[in-house]
């Protein structure tokens, strides 16, 4: 049903974006920008992140069908690989990675920081690639379902613009406790998330 598909397209992807959890990485990138400047690479990352993620979601099915990957083989790896996101967001190890990895290629690539490394890999990562692609498969000759899909990465995509133009006001009111706790509710439900794909492709391959 359409709901139930919206409902569980939007819950997967905010949780693997996590925009709220961006915010002090985004802070850390663009530290010693004007406030104008920072908004403007916020909502340019935004829209190439989403760019990519509805690409995704319209390419992705047809890419896997000319590598010879069927969707339960892709819904299991996939499921796979979002519990292995899920368990490093629950131990820790992925914000702090991701934001040492974000600071060495901001200076690394200072006139690019919008595409590389806030759009990639920091909001269309491969955890988001990955969720994309299986919500696509979800939504295979559903084209109301692919709509709501698109809609949604749009959705999530704003979402991300809005939190970074307010990124040192969310910072400050969550702080560093408020961060890590978030950070461990989240990656708890992306961790239920990736057992049900892994799930749904089982049942899809021997069913």
């Amino acid at each position: 049903m359409l709901p139930d598909y919206a409902l569980t397209t939007f819950a997967t992807l905010m949780v693997v974006v996590d925009p709220i959890g961006l915010a002090p990485v985004f802070l850390s990138i663009t530290q010693g920008l004007p406030k104008a400047a920072r908004r403007g690479i916020g909502w340019r990352a935004s829209a190439i992140a989403a760019a990519i993620l509805v690409a995704t979601a319209l390419g992705g099915t047809w890419l896997l069908a000319r590598l010879g990957i069927g969707l339960p083989a892709f819904r299991i790896s996939g499921g796979l690989l979002l519990f292995v996101v899920a368990f490093e967001m629950v131990l820790g190890v992925r914000p702090a990675r991701e934001a040492q990895q974000a600071t060495q290629a901001a200076e690394e690539h200072a006139r690019n920081i919008a595409a590389f490394p806030l759009a990639i890999p920091m909001i269309a990562g491969p955890g988001a690639i990955t969720a994309t692609l299986l919500l696509a498969g979800r939504a295979a000759d559903q084209p109301v379902q692919l709509i709501a899909l698109i809609a949604i990465i749009i959705a999530v995509a704003a979402i991300c613009g809005v939190t970074f133009a307010l990124a040192g006001r969310v910072a400050g009111a969550l702080g560093h406790t408020g961060n890590v706790v978030l950070s461990r509710l989240l990656g708890v439900v992306l961790a239920a998330l990736a057992v049900q794909f892994v799930i749904d492709g089982i049942r899809e391959a021997f069913g």
